[in-house]
C-alpha cells in the first residue's frame, strides 16, 4: 500500500508544475513556486563469468524517482526541498538473498527507502548565488554519480560567483554525505581499496544509503570537520576551458584537480573538428592522516575527433606506483564522495585510480538525428594494466567493453529510454581465479 502510495505523490507532481517568477510578497513567493521532479523505472540483470567458480546471476527492477519543490525569490531569497524514493518492483520473498537479488537498486536489506534528499535555502544578489542545506554537488571529485536510483546528496554551504569575466568561482564547506543507491555495488563491511578509488566509503558502503552521516566518517570512520572546496573555471580565450578545484578533507586530504580542454580547426579538412584534453589529480595526506601516508598523482590526456554525428574518442592514463612495503592507499587516488572525472573510467570498472595502473580507453558514439531518430549509441573498451601492489597482491589487465544507447520517443515528451550494457573480464584475480560478468541495463526517466 506505502508503495503505491508513493507512487501517485510522484504522478501528483505532473499536475502540479507552475512557473516561476520573482514573487511580490511573502505570500506570493510560496504560491508561485513551481513542482518538478522525474519518475524513474530502473531494470539491472548481472550474470557473473570467469574461473573462480562464480557464477552468481541476480537481477532487480524498481521504481521511484523524486519530486521537488522550489519556492519564487523574494528579494533574492528562496526555497527548496526535494523527496527521493526507491521501491521494488521484482524481487525475491528473501529480500537480503542477495545471490539472487541485485543490490544496488534499494537501501539496507534491500527495503524500499524514501527521504528528503534536498532541503536548502538559497540567496541571488547580482552574479553570486549562496545556498545552504541539503542539495545535489557536481563537481569533479565530490558529486552526484547518479547511476542507479538515488544520486548521492550532500549537506553544505556554496558559494558561487560571476563577476570576473568569463569566469566562475566556486567556494563551498560539505558536513554530510548521503551514498546514493549505486554505492552498494560495492558493500563492505571492512576496509576496500577497490570502494574508496571508486567513489564510495573506505569502511562501509552498505548500510549508509538514504541516511545524511558526518562525511569524514563515512569515508575512513572517523567524525573530521568536513571537505571545504574552492574553484575557478575560466573560458574567456576561444574554444579553451580551464579549471581548477582544490578539495581540502580535514585529516583525511587534500586533493587539487586540474584540466584544461581546447578545440581547434582541422588544417585538412573542415569536416573533422578535433579537441583535447587534460586533467591531473594531486592527493597528498593531511591532519592526522586517516586515510593514511597518501601521496598520489594520477595524469590523463584524450583525443576527440567528431565527424558530423560520429565522434571518436581515445584516451589514456597513469597513477603512480607503490613500493612492495606502502600501504595501498599511499599512491592510488582517493574519491569517497562520488566523484569520478577519469577519461579512463569503464562503466563500472574503475582500476584506473588503484596505484601503479595505466589505463586506456576508445569510445566512439553516433547520433541519427539526421535520420529522423533522436537517439544516441556509444560503443566503448578499456583496459587496466595493474601493477602487483596496487592492493590485490597480483599483477593483472582487466578490461570492459559495452555500449549505451538514449532514445527520446516523440510521441511521448519528456520520456527518455536508456538500454547500457557492461563486460568485464578479470574484474579480480587470484589464485582461485578471475571474475568477471555480463550486465545489462534498462532505464525509462520521465521528466516533469
Amino acid at each position: 500500500m506505502r508503495k503505491h502510495i508513493v507512487i501517485s505523490a510522484l504522478t501528483v507532481g505532473l499536475l502540479s508544475s507552475v512557473n516561476v517568477n520573482a514573487a511580490e510578497d511573502l505570500s506570493t513567493m510560496f504560491s508561485e513556486g513551481k513542482a518538478s521532479g522525474q519518475i524513474r523505472s530502473f531494470w539491472v540483470d548481472r550474470e557473473y563469468q570467469g574461473t573462480a567458480g562464480n557464477t552468481t546471476h541476480r537481477d532487480g527492477w524498481a521504481v521511484g524517482g523524486h519530486l521537488k519543490y522550489e519556492t519564487a525569490d523574494y528579494e533574492g531569497l528562496s526555497f527548496a526541498t526535494a523527496f527521493y524514493t526507491s521501491n521494488a518492483l521484482d524481487i525475491s520473498s528473501n529480500r537480503t538473498d542477495y545471490l539472487s537479488n541485485d543490490m544496488t537498486l534499494l537501501g539496507p536489506n534491500n527495503e524500499d527507502y524514501s527521504f528528503i534528499g534536498e532541503l536548502y535555502a538559497q540567496y541571488k544578489i547580482g552574479n553570486t548565488i549562496f545556498k545552504a542545506g541539503r542539495q545535489k554537488i557536481e563537481s569533479p571529485m565530490a558529486g552526484t554519480d547518479d547511476a542507479r536510483m538515488v544520486p548521492n546528496l550532500f549537506e553544505g554551504y556554496l558559494l558561487i560567483n560571476k563577476d570576473l569575466p568569463d569566469t566562475t568561482i566556486v567556494a563551498g564547506h560539505l558536513t554530510k554525505f548521503a551514498q546514493g543507491t549505486f554505492g552498494r555495488v560495492y558493500a563492505n563491511t571492512s576496509p576496500s581499496i577497490l570502494a574508496v578509488t571508486s567513489g564510495y566509503s573506505y569502511v562501509n558502503s552498505m548500510d549508509n544509503v538514504g541516511r545524511f552521516v558526518n562525511i569524514g566518517d563515512y569515508a575512513v570512520g572517523e567524525t573530521t570537520a568536513g571537505v571545504s572546496v574552492v574553484s575557478a573555471t575560466y573560458t574567456g580565450v576561444e574554444n579553451l576551458k580551464v579549471q581548477l578545484w582544490d578539495y581540502y578533507a580535514h585529516d583525511i586530504l587534500n586533493a587539487v584537480y586540474g584540466e584544461v580542454n581546447y578545440s581547434w580547426n582541422c588544417l585538412i579538412t573542415d569536416i573533422i573538428k578535433p579537441s583535447a584534453g587534460v586533467q591531473v589529480i594531486k592527493e597528498n595526506a593531511v591532519g592526522d592522516k586517516f586515510a593514511g601516508d597518501v601521496d598520489s598523482l594520477y595524469v590523463a590526456g584524450k583525443i576527440n575527433f567528431n565527424v558530423e554525428n560520429f565522434n571518436l574518442t581515445l584516451a589514456y592514463s597513469q597513477t603512480g606506483k607503490n613500493n612492495a612495503t606502502e600501504s595501498a592507499l599511499n599512491n592510488a587516488i582517493i574519491t569517497p564522495w562520488g566523484g569520478m572525472p577519469a577519461y579512463t573510467q569503464g562503466m563500472v570498472t574503475r582500476h584506473m585510480f588503484l596505484a601503479g595502473t595505466k589505463a586506456g580507453k576508445v569510445a566512439g558514439s553516433y547520433h541519427f538525428k539526421d535520420m529522423g531518430v533522436n537517439l544516441k549509441t556509444v560503443a566503448y573498451y578499456t583496459s587496466f594494466d595493474m601493477d602487483a601492489n596496487s592492493g590485490y597482491g597480483i599483477a593483472r589487465t582487466a578490461s570492459e567493453a559495452g555500449f549505451d544507447a538514449i532514445y527520446y520517443p516523440e510521441l511521448v515528451k519528456n520520456l527518455q529510454l536508456r538500454l547500457r550494457g557492461n563486460f568485464p573480464r578479470t574484474f579480480a584475480e587470484s589464485t582461485s581465479g578471475t571474475t568477471g560478468w555480463s550486465e545489462y541495463r534498462f532505464i525509462a526517466n520521465y521528466n516533469f
